[in-house]
């Protein structure tokens, strides 16, 4: 039998039930390891369900649209005969909750069979390593005499290509509640449609989260800054480098304003790094967050989610942009990664993209801060020398758990922020 279970627990903590949103397979199939089972949806994720195993499927136990307990059985599969005398104690555990993406894999060529042929496992296990070119030798083996399961190298995968694999990262909830950043729906679905009689709709999933992240905020003293940033010289230097995005990744790559703004709002949290912080319960204590990974709203079919750009201390122009257009694409189809929804420590919400122009965004616990950028507009302003000049003016507004931040120190950010959009160059000053 295969299950949702460890995995899933490990990386989102509390979750008992799950809804089903997609089958892929049937009684009767041959499924090999990594083949699609399912897809589910917690209040806090979606998680793609895959094989762990070889063989063939004798029972199902879920049903599409149905509720799935964690920890209960999926399906009865029979597996190869290699495969259930190396793994047949883990084949009564849990199925893997999402599968490996390339980049797990190693991205070398070089050939392991030699080194692969001094350890112990099964041939499955040894196929599953010559796909994925990985080195058997650097896997800490869990299996009996030493022996490496398949389990091992899908850990091996999920973990970054790092044996034994590291403790799963505390889970935060996947804030659902921002104006959204970038849509992947359209704007409008065409003619209006009348609804005659009343529907009573069940809160699950996304919304369902959304309950939940919105009575935590209402808890949040929280307090307002507003102001707007003239952008003329950052719309010149968009121009001017998106053709170099294009060229680098063959057109996969298109360059918005968002890693300028995500880029600029991690410049300003180094010299403000009460702001990218963490709060306890009771705010009895908070915890300054050593990793930028900036969050940014994303509308996309199956609502509204906040998935982050990790480290974006440490990432290029380029690299978050190249970020920004994995995470748009899979938003597209409805799968963003778990790890993508996981961990955000600071919230920019590009609300432009949409329309209007001051707002006021909703905090995200355990967040202290976040930000959302309004609509560009060109409007009349005076110049240095008192003519009116067109300006392109974009506005931007920020809320901030007033028990760790104070308004000076948000204000003092804003600045810093601004100057950075006004005058792009002054970015390179604190570039690495």
């Amino acid at each position: 039998q295969m299950c949702i279970r460890d995995r899933y627990q490990r990386r989102v903590r509390g979750i008992l039930n799950v809804e089903v949103l997609e089958v892929h397979v049937k009684v009767g199939d041959t499924i090999s390891a990594f083949d699609k089972i399912c897809e589910v949806q917690s209040d806090k994720a979606t998680v793609e369900i895959t094989s762990r195993f070889d063989g063939i499927i004798k029972k199902m136990h879920i049903v599409k649209g149905e509720q799935a307990q964690v920890g209960k059985a999926i399906l009865d599969i029979e597996v190869e005969d290699d495969v259930a005398a190396e793994d047949a104690p883990a084949a009564k555990k849990d199925a893997t909750d999402a599968a490996p993406t390339p980049a797990a894999a190693s991205a070398s060529t070089t050939d392991f069979s030699a080194s692969n042929s001094k350890v112990l496992a099964a041939p499955a296990t040894r196929r599953i390593a010559k796909e994925q070119n990985i080195d058997l030798t650097k896997i800490t083996p869990t299996g009996k005499n030493g022996h490496i399961t398949k389990e091992d190298v899908i850990n091996y995968l999920e973990n970054g290509n790092k044996s034994p694999a590291a403790p799963a990262p505390p889970a935060v909830r996947a804030p659902v509640s921002a104006p959204a950043a970038a849509s992947s729906t359209p704007a409008s679905s065409g003619a209006p449609v009348r609804i005659r009689e009343d529907r009573t709709i069940q809160v699950t999933g996304i919304r369902k989260a959304m309950v939940k992240s919105m009575t935590e905020a209402n808890e949040i003293p929280d307090f307002g800054a507003s102001d707007e940033i003239e952008i003329s010289a950052l719309i010149k230097t968009r121009e001017q480098l998106k053709p170099v995005f294009k060229d680098r990744s063959q057109g996969k790559v298109s360059l918005s304003f968002m890693p300028f703004f995500l880029k600029a709002a991690s410049l300003g949290l180094l010299q403000y790094p009460d702001i990218n912080a963490y709060t306890n319960k009771g705010c009895t204590e908070f915890t300054i967050k050593g990793s930028h990974n900036l969050g940014f709203a994303m509308d996309t079919p199956n609502g509204l989610i906040v998935p982050n750009i990790k480290n974006v201390q440490d990432k290029s122009l380029y690299e978050i942009a190249e970020d920004l257009a994995r995470i748009l694409e899979t938003g597209k189809r409805g799968s963003v990664a778990q790890s993508d929804l996981m961990g955000g420590t600071f919230t920019i919400s590009n609300i432009g993209s949409i329309g209007a122009t001051y707002t006021k965004p909703v905090i995200f616990a355990p967040q202290v801060a976040i930000g959302a950028i309004g609509r560009l507009q060109k409007l009349p302003r005076f110049d240095a020398a008192g003519n009116v000049v067109a300006a392109n003016i974009i506005n931007v507004s920020w809320s901030a758990d007033h028990r760790v931040v104070d308004g000076a120190t948000m204000v003092r950010f804003n600045n810093l922020f601004k100057q950075y959009l006004e005058k792009p160059v002054t970015m390179l000053v604190d570039l690495k």
